[in-house]
């Protein structure tokens, strides 16, 4: 058993199934939020019972969120210590920025909003979840701002005395942090996950008001709500959508200046060429393809460059140059480390493998337009007061919404990180130089079945609240009034 394989094992695993509640955190908290505005400034009971309803289901799945991502840090301990060593002044500033300013202040704001609904006049308590929401934007920020570094390193220096990778002052923490990539990444995961929340809203709503059709004893207002929600969430899916698309294209044009092993695998594309490939398959030690059939020309607008280069093409430079970007550049700290690197570690092979790589980027985009077309559809039967019948194609439909945009912008994050192999930072350290030396195969295969078990039994519990409250509907709300009595102790009003 290769220790490597299995650290890569457990933390793609991990690292996958804590990126399924990041999305849904980082937009229901802003939809949250303008759920409660409109009710503040309306007072109809509506939309406070919106307001509670996803809030709930916010919360669980922020919960959720917190308990899985600790994992993460454990693991550059426990499995990549090399990496921590190598990377540690780099890579720990922007996460230790998400956690003194972007978590406390996500995590302080939240329990106010949470405990505050008797204890804060209506604005402030409304702030609250809008400094909540600001703060899950800054965390993603943050976090982006790290994995970014790892894709291109800039503002970074090489310090040959202590071996290890520095910020290369002021001026390398602001180019960390106006990192090329970080800017097209940022808001292409902030409109994906509006597709993913946008979907949630409008795929419960839209299942509950099916529910209620033809049925009396559910009340009017209840079907009102549902029905003005399902638009809602629509809306908010399709425009989110609509964003993502476009700032894919800005994000993919970024990726062939900086990571042309990247859209190649992606492509698979073994010659220089400016042709999207339409099917693709590799032969077996993927030198090759068996199968390849392209559009003319296409690539070419989507890259931003009249040809990419090809995989043979990127494998004869290196050989001969060591890592670059499309245009024959690197960064401080690659062009300062190539000599070690081709020391320590020759006969990389630079390319990412082509059928994960290639796969990914087409699911992504294959689950994300699939989910958005469910919410066109949705507004389509729901039109001038249409209501749906309840049906098991109906409920599999409103189910799929959010599920295939959460699906398409996690193959999205495995495209971004497969894409990246054999590099843990691209053009300076190799995936196998960042292993604990100390971590045997055993110790981190027992670990990945802990954690696997773990992370099975939080699935059910997740799973079960999650589907619990979504059945139970709306709840019912009296009009939340300040307590005069500074000594009445603070209720949870979830």
């Amino acid at each position: 058993m290769d220790p490597v394989a299995i650290a890569r094992w457990q933390f793609g695993i991990t690292t996958v199934y804590h990126f399924l509640f990041v999305p849904i955190t980082i937009a229901m908290s802003m939809l949250v939020a303008v759920l409660q505005t409109i009710w503040v400034r309306t007072g109809k009971e509506q939309y406070l019972r919106l307001t509670k309803f996803f809030g709930k289901l916010f919360l669980i799945n922020f919960a959720l969120g917190v308990v899985t991502g600790i994992v993460q840090e454990f693991q550059f301990g426990m499995n990549w210590s090399e990496y921590s060593r190598f990377v540690g002044d780099v890579f720990g500033a922007p996460l230790a920025l998400e956690a003194l300013i972007a978590f406390f202040l996500e995590s302080t704001f939240l329990g106010l909003w949470i405990f505050g609904w008797d204890k804060l006049p209506r604005k402030i308590h409304l702030a609250c979840i809008y400094a909540a929401a600001i703060g899950t934007l800054l965390s993603s920020t943050f976090i982006l701002a790290a994995n970014s570094w790892m894709q291109n390193p800039v503002g970074t220096r090489f310090n040959a005395e202590l071996g290890r990778a520095e910020i290369a002052g002021l001026d390398g923490f602001l180019a960390i942090m106006t990192n090329p990539l970080l800017r097209s990444a940022t808001p292409h995961i902030v409109f994906a996950s509006y597709m993913v929340a946008g979907g949630l809203i409008a795929g419960i709503s839209a299942w509950h008001l099916a529910r209620a059709n033809g049925l009396a004893e559910v009340p009017e207002a209840d079907v009102k709500a549902y029905r003005w929600a399902t638009k809602f969430g629509a809306w908010v899916l399709i425009a989110g959508s609509a964003f993502t698309f476009l700032t894919g294209d800005a994000q993919a044009k970024d990726i062939t200046k900086l990571q042309p092993s990247k859209i190649a695998a992606a492509e698979g594309a073994f010659e220089d060429t400016g042709d999207f490939s339409l099917l693709t398959i590799p032969n077996a030690d993927q030198t090759g393809t068996v199968i390849d059939i392209k559009i003319p020309g296409v690539l070419s607008f989507i890259a931003g460059v009249p040809q990419i280069k090809g995989i043979d093409t990127i494998r004869e430079q290196y050989a001969e140059h060591g890592y670059s970007k499309q245009d024959g550049s690197r960064t401080e700290i690659q062009a300062e480390y190539a000599p070690e690197l081709a020391n320590r570690y020759g006969g990389i092979n630079p390319i990412p493998d082509v059928n994960a790589t290639y796969w990914s980027f087409r699911l992504m985009m294959v689950f994300g337009g699939a989910g958005m077309l469910i919410g066109v559809l949705l507004l389509w039967v729901t039109r001038k007061g249409r209501s749906p019948k309840p049906s098991r194609l109906w409920t599999t439909l409103m189910a799929a919404m959010p599920l295939l945009p959460l699906f398409g912008i996690s193959f999205g994050w495995i495209f971004t990180e497969m894409g990246r192999q054999p590099w843990l930072v691209a053009g300076v350290m190799p995936t196998e130089a960042g292993i604990s030396p100390t971590a045997s195969a055993g110790d981190v295969l027992f670990s990945l079945i802990v954690y696997t078990l773990l992370y099975g039994l939080l699935a059910v519990i997740e799973v079960g609240l999650f589907l619990h409250y979504t059945v139970k509907g709306l709840p019912e709300v009296t009009d939340p009034k300040v307590s005069e009595d500074p000594d009445a102790p603070m209720s949870f009003a979830y």
